[in-house]
């Protein structure tokens, strides 16, 4: 059974350190994946990036609609006053989309890749169609995932400490289930994602008119792979060091300090990508105001597909030159008029 007596003394300063920082990534990430998830569902034609998009933002956001319950519990000193049945719904919804999360993240860069390595055959088989039968096979693989919190987590009244929310397992399924996520939801998804945009990177690289045309998704490139290992990292290298911990007959207090230094700052860091994730692959594109402009109420369908692409610029900016873009930016309502009249624009196959 979990030991509650060698970590009741940490709980109230990992409940401190914690609540501030997820109070402020549940904010910022259920209002940047709400913006998406309308932009995508609602505002563009679909695309097969438009559903891998539109399902990485729901993924972060019913994970961060969930934050909250974690929160106030965290705040509460780990006392949780929701009830055994949200104590199983709260966590299993969050490793759901843990999961979700990620494999997202892998199935976007497996995509990425193709489309560059393999462009002919990409253009004949890529559809939204298949995107959306990986989207539903991705849901169900972490549903299966998931089944195990489901089953383990419930409540557990103590004495003098009030109810606390866990897994009530003995330690060898406690390990399976540390191990497991590190496995199957960071370590092997992350070497896919290396190894698939060091393969983008050297075709690039080969290809240079392809690459000039693509400085941006450098950046992006960049963005996502360190944003990918400083986020999940910390936490899930946490999680095998508390395993650990637990298997040492007595508590090493060197180790003890960094388990409750580390705890919130990692599991913050964790939650924080599903915050990141609509900057990463949204608001970093070219030309970000005129994106944001064309996401607006009102604005025709033409190059919306550039919004989560990045892609090339519209007929403005050749034609016009860079005065007739920044007259457009600044005069809204003449972009808007702009963009009525303007023909959808080709962006990098990388892109689309």
């Amino acid at each position: 059974s979990w030991s509650c007596q060698r970590t009741q003394g940490s709980l109230s300063l990992r409940g401190e350190r914690a609540a501030g920082p997820r109070n402020l990534v549940s904010f910022l990430g259920v209002i940047g994946n709400a913006l998406v998830i309308w932009v995508t569902g609602f505002k563009m034609k679909k695309t097969v990036n438009t559903v891998w998009f539109l399902n990485l933002a729901v993924a972060d956001f019913l994970l961060l609609i969930f934050l909250p319950f974690h929160i106030i519990y965290v705040a509460l000193n780990f006392n949780w006053p929701f009830g055994a049945f949200m104590c199983k719904i709260t966590y299993t919804s969050l490793m759901l989309n843990m999961f979700a999360s990620v494999f997202l993240l892998m199935v976007i860069s497996v995509d990425r890749c193709v489309s560059v390595v393999r462009p002919v055959w990409a253009q004949n088989h890529r559809n939204v169609r298949k995107a959306s039968f990986v989207s539903l096979s991705v849901w169900m693989l972490a549903l299966v995932l998931g089944v195990p919190t489901m089953v383990f987590f419930d409540t557990l009244e103590l004495e003098s400490d009030g109810i606390m929310c866990l897994d009530k397992v003995d330690l060898i399924w406690r390990q399976v289930m540390t191990i497991t996520p590190f496995l199957l939801g960071f370590s092997i998804p992350f070497i896919i994602i290396v190894t698939c945009y060091a393969v983008i990177i050297y075709h690039l690289k080969k290809k240079r008119t392809l690459a000039s045309q693509s400085r941006h998704a450098f950046k992006i490139i960049a963005a996502i792979i360190i944003a990918f290992f400083l986020c999940w990292t910390p936490y899930h290298l946490l999680g095998v060091i508390v395993i650990v911990d637990e298997m040492t007959d007595s508590l090493d207090e060197t180790l003890g300090h960094i388990i409750n230094i580390g705890y919130p700052i990692a599991t913050s860091l964790a939650f924080l990508n599903s915050c990141l994730n609509p900057l990463l692959y949204v608001f970093m594109g070219q030309d970000f105001k005129k994106k944001i402009y064309k996401s607006l109420p009102k604005v025709s369908s033409t190059n919306k597909g550039d919004l989560l692409l990045g892609g090339s610029t519209n007929r403005g900016a050749s034609e016009g030159g860079p005065q007739k873009a920044e007259m457009l930016l600044r005069r809204p309502e003449k972009l808007c008029k702009f963009i009525r009249s303007s023909q959808p624009s080709q962006s990098p196959l990388l892109w689309r």
